[in-house]
């Protein structure tokens, strides 16, 4: 299911935080006062709502050039929005326009908050994950090891001295030039679909224990034993709990949304473009008499 910020976007705006900031900065905030510009608090509760908001914009820094690069951004925004009330700025239609499009989506992206967060509920996660563990379907998965060469003639040889007893795992680290091979080629578990077809096919057709003849893909070739065999375990609830919490949240977002739609009064008001004639848009169409 689509997230509503993917159908609407809720992401706060410097305009909205300069329209904050022309009145003191929530004066009822019971946090800590950190900063004062031109007699206008700045809470530290206001330097995480800017760094909300500029986060990604931010030079790397440490914690206390951070702190100090926030209260200079909010003082600037104070003592910038206070220049601009004496300007007259905020009466121009097109800011007061702006402002009010930026109050709307801010009490917007409120309640979709409030809504996703009051749809997290014990008993709406367990159905969710009780359901999705109903619909997954059973899946066989291997665990296998593996050593990858350039060349059949060097498989061939790592095949020779595996059937003379040769451990698998030690030659792993040194013959294969596979990036596992510190890991004595230890590839974990994996489903059919997780690997090139060619190594698929012939991992899922070894049974436990067992050590594959050389196989060719587009990486090299290899030589595959097969660790384990199981079918793939359903994930707990804890390891899905967030993903879960998500899920239902926009879910609950989503259906608010559609039936907000559906219950209000929307009007179009611009003309509907004009269909176009198919003689313009083909030369062999008939044009219309």
């Amino acid at each position: 299911m689509a997230s509503p910020r993917l159908i609407i976007s809720c992401a706060l705006t410097i305009t909205a935080l300069l329209c904050a900031a022309a009145a003191p900065l929530r004066a009822e905030d019971s946090s800590p006062v950190v900063a004062r510009a031109n007699g206008v608090d700045i809470h530290e509760s206001d330097l995480a709502f800017a760094e909300e908001e500029i986060g990604g914009n931010m030079p790397q820094m440490g914690p206390d050039q951070k702190r100090d690069y926030l209260i200079t951004y909010l003082a600037d925004v104070i003592v910038m929005s206070q220049a601009a009330e004496q300007k007259k700025i905020g009466d121009n239609p097109d800011v007061q326009r702006r402002l009010s499009f930026d109050r709307n989506r801010v009490l917007m992206e409120a309640l979709l908050q409030q809504a996703g967060k009051a749809a997290i509920t014990d008993a709406a996660l367990h159905q969710v994950y009780d359901d999705a563990v109903k619909q997954m379907p059973s899946e066989q998965e291997v665990h296998a090891r593996h050593i990858l060469v350039p060349t059949e003639d060097e498989a061939k040889a790592i095949e020779a001295e595996l059937k003379k007893g040769g451990d698998f795992a030690a030659l792993a680290k040194e013959k294969s030039k596979d990036p596992g091979a510190a890991d004595g080629g230890d590839l974990g578990y994996f489903t059919k679909d997780q690997m090139v077809p060619e190594f698929a096919e012939a991992a899922f057709k070894l049974d436990k224990g067992q050590i594959s003849d050389p196989v060719h893909t587009q990486f090299g070739w290899h030589i595959i034993k097969v660790e384990d065999k199981r079918t793939k375990p359903t994930p707990t609830f804890d390891q899905v709990k967030v993903q879960l919490e998500n899920y239902v949240a926009h879910r609950a977002q989503a259906e608010m949304v559609d039936n907000l739609r559906k219950s209000a009064q929307i009007e179009r008001l611009d003309k509907p473009a004009a269909a176009p004639d198919p003689s313009a848009l083909n030369p062999a169409a008939p044009a219309k008499k």
